[in-house]
């Protein structure tokens, strides 16, 4: 009979895409809206992207996920 073991079955990427969406798609939209392309603006929408992606890379490293597989033990 079979018996349930752990078993790397693949990742969980929906915050790491959340993240990517927010840096390389929401802040550009956000700072073309205001129109105003001073340095406090250019500055903040950089340290916003580099946010989402700092995000991004931490969900990335930490979505893999492991559930219970009805596989043959060796």
């Amino acid at each position: 009979m079979f018996q349930t073991h752990q078993k790397y079955t693949g990742t969980r990427y929906t915050a790491t895409v959340a993240s990517l969406l927010g840096a390389f798609i929401f802040v550009p939209v956000v700072l073309i809206s205001y129109r105003d392309f001073g340095f406090v603006s250019i500055s903040l929408a950089a340290l916003s992207s580099g946010a989402c992606l700092g995000l991004a890379w931490i969900s990335w490293k930490h979505a893999e996920l492991t559930i219970p597989s009805i596989e043959p033990q060796q």
